[in-house]
């Protein structure tokens, strides 16, 4: 047993430990430790981690603290004095070559500052000189230790306790990006131990998650357990089949035939680097970068916490190394950490709260959507105190109940998601999430149509709460583009009486809206203003923010460029529809019923006497192309950042030459425009082999521009 104390005993203290005050007590500094390493097994073995890294990384902190103030209260069991460890009893253990240490961690510009002021302490550098740093991705998967002996992968190995490690040479030789064979020895190395850290890109794990739920199995929390776990599967051939990959990181040990170690001879990490790619190993280079001095190492850790979720691979900081040998040696290193490298952690993508209480909210179209409510938590530079469930079988999923501890993480840094729930620290007072039979808002019994995960109010005329969701997407960006009419306007103006319908949205008394409170005669003008501008906008919008059921913006365009006036589609048939490639049976079905309905028409016909615009322009027109374009028939995607033009300059230049624009990579796609830090769309395009990838300076030539 790690810890005598249960897991909900475990995760209550850790909470207490992290809200209260450092008590300088060598029962406090026991307590931390036993706590540490719990958390310790939970992450490393057990691939269910109960708190975040970033609260991790603050209990260690704290004992540190301590220790350094008291340090005959270190004992030889502190997680401080060893690397946290990752053995387990189902594979034999073996001894590393040279001890596989943690990281030093930071998490803003100053600790960085402070590092490089002890770097320059411990080798004699003056306060100005500036040191030559390595900067690379921080991969958040599972390290490895693999040996090569005349050419040959002898071994590989997990981190293990830094000391020693696991073997999983049989699982590791499935890794198609780890060499079997390298020619180390034209380098001088016949024997080398090297680092590495086996990720999953992103997409391979939504595919095998995708698998997953469908088989009814539970779902991986992140691609970190699902490779650790598949490091350790007892089928070698699982460990290909999840995608592993290694990244090499280090050269740990290398030395020539007679023993002699030749590690100098590499000139730097960043050169060591260079060679190993050269040898055919998988290195960084999309991030990796040998930066002079520390202004250029902040610089380059800002610019990829920005960009982190534009890369393939979950990364979850960045290493900054020093690249000198002969100063890593001069720096040395402690029990737990090397002095002359240190990890920058991004803000923290996981978190843990509390599921205080569950609100359901009904959509345009009625669709039902159970909102958590959570204790207020920091998450990845913001706080996060709402969170979307979905629908019911993501509750259901998942085991969600009022009261629970739950991990969330926020996808893109934008998106909060729920992960899971720490079941195992249930008190016994949760309570179970009852989806509500009827509308919230109107009462009407909910229906859940086949093949559909959503419960849905089918009182689509007389839903007050739908009504509001359909004015508030009529003006919103994507539909009219009102400018600064958004849905705190709505909803005053209806709570008013002055808005019961699209058509009043376009003829607002003006005068009434300067009187209110918070407004004044500016406002008014300019609400006014961005109102008679929509009122021209071509029909595509006006078709977009109707609300009909899985009518979008795309399609919204393909329908505006096949009629002159929007009420040409009252005489449309499902054929007429469904003759559209874009347009399948139930989206058809949904516009034709629209149209169908003599109240909508006459609510058209409304807004057109309002001024609304409901015939054809010329943007709603698609664009004339000559048959010998340079792009024609082609479909084009542009991926990563564009250096001459913005992405929607690209795409329309695309059109005008010939090509569809489409939004992701399959074998339909005929050619894939990259720019700078294109991420996994470019892999996955190579790996189909037979997408046409064109930089942003071919593209141009392509179309003569």
């Amino acid at each position: 047993m790690v810890s005598n104390k249960s897991e909900k005993e475990i995760y209550e203290r850790s909470k207490e430990l992290l809200n209260a005050p450092v008590e300088e007590s060598v029962d406090y500094v026991r307590d931390l430790g036993e706590i540490l390493r719990y958390h310790e097994w939970k992450y490393y073995i057990d691939n269910d981690p109960i708190i975040s890294d970033y609260e991790y990384d603050q209990l260690f902190k704290m004992l540190e603290s301590v220790e350094k103030d008291h340090p005959e209260w270190i004992f030889p069991d502190s997680p401080t004095q060893r690397v946290s460890s990752d053995l387990t009893s189902e594979f034999k253990s073996v001894k590393h070559l040279v001890p596989m240490l943690s990281l030093d961690n930071s998490y803003n510009e100053t600790d960085l500052r402070k590092f490089d002021d002890q770097v320059k302490k411990l080798t004699g550098k003056q306060k100005e000189d500036k040191i030559k740093y390595t900067v690379e991705a921080k991969f958040d998967g599972g390290s490895i230790a693999v040996i090569y002996e005349d050419n040959i992968m002898v071994r590989a190995a997990t981190r293990g306790n830094g000391e020693e490690g696991e073997d999983i040479t049989p699982n590791a030789r499935h890794i198609p990006t780890l060499p079997l064979r390298a020619d180390l020895k034209s380098k001088g190395i016949s024997r080398a131990e090297l680092r590495g850290e086996a990720v999953i890109d992103k997409t391979r794990f939504a595919e095998i998650n995708k698998q997953r739920g469908d088989e009814g199995k539970t779902l991986f929390a992140n691609p970190r357990n699902t490779v650790t776990g598949g490091l350790r599967t007892k089928d070698p051939m699982e460990t290909r089949e999840r995608g592993t990959e290694v990244f090499i990181f280090q050269v740990a040990f290398a030395e020539d035939e007679n023993g002699n170690s030749v590690l100098e001879k590499l000139d730097g990490h960043h050169n060591s680097m260079e060679t190993l790619i050269e040898l055919g190993f998988n290195v960084d280079s999309d991030v990796r970068k040998l930066c002079e001095g520390i202004d250029e190492v902040v610089e380059h850790c800002r610019y990829w916490e920005d960009k982190r979720d534009s890369y393939p691979y979950e990364i979850d900081g960045m290493v900054v190394k020093v690249d000198d040998y002969e100063l890593q040696k001069q720096c040395g290193s402690t029990s737990h950490h090397p002095r002359w490298a240190m990890a920058f952690k991004f803000k923290a993508k996981q978190a843990t709260t509390t599921l205080e209480r569950v609100e359901f909210q009904v959509g345009k179209v009625g669709s039902v959507t159970p909102v958590a409510k959570v204790t207020p938590v920091a998450l990845a530079g913001v706080t996060v105190s709402s969170i979307s469930l979905h629908n019911e079988d993501f509750i259901t999923s998942r085991d969600l109940r009022i009261g629970d501890k739950i991990v969330i993480e926020r996808a893109g840094d934008v998106i909060p998601y729920v992960v899971k729930s720490l079941q195992d620290v249930r008190s016994g007072d949760e309570e179970k999430i009852d989806f509500p039979k009827t509308c919230p808002s109107c009462g009407t019994e909910l229906e859940r149509p086949e093949g559909e995960a959503a419960w849905r109010c089918p009182n689509t005329p007389d839903c007050p709460a739908q009504f509001l969701q359909r004015m508030i997407h009529h003006v919103s960006k994507d539909a009219m583009d009102i400018d600064g009419f958004g849905r705190s306007y709505i909803e005053r103006f209806h709570e008013l009486g002055w808005l019961d319908s699209l058509a009043d949205i376009y003829r607002l008394d003006y005068d009434k809206i300067a009187g209110l409170e918070g407004f004044g005669r500016k406002s008014a003008e300019n609400l006014k203003k961005s109102i008679e501008a929509a009122k021209s906008n071509p029909i595509y919008r006006l078709l977009n923010g109707l609300s009909i059921h899985h009518l979008g913006k795309k399609v919204s365009k393909v329908l505006a460029a096949r009629v002159d006036h929007v009420l040409d589609l009252v005489d449309w048939t499902l054929e007429d529809y469904t003759s559209i490639d874009e347009i399948g049976p139930v989206l058809a079905k949904n516009v034709r019923d629209y149209f169908n309905q003599q109240k909508h028409i006459d609510l058209l016909k409304e807004m057109e006497s309002l001024g609304v615009n409901l015939s054809q322009t010329e943007a709603d027109r698609p664009v004339e192309v000559a048959e010998d374009a340079p792009l024609s028939g082609k479909k084009i995607l542009f991926t990563g950042s564009l250096q001459s033009m913005t992405r929607k300059e690209a795409q329309t230049l695309a059109e005008e030459n010939g090509a569809q624009n489409i939004s992701a990579v399959s074998s339909n796609l005929d050619i894939l425009v990259v720019g700078e830090n294109a991420g996994s769309k470019l892999k996955k395009a190579r790996d189909i082999g037979s997408v046409e990838i064109l930089t942003e300076e071919e593209f141009l030539e392509r179309i003569g521009s």
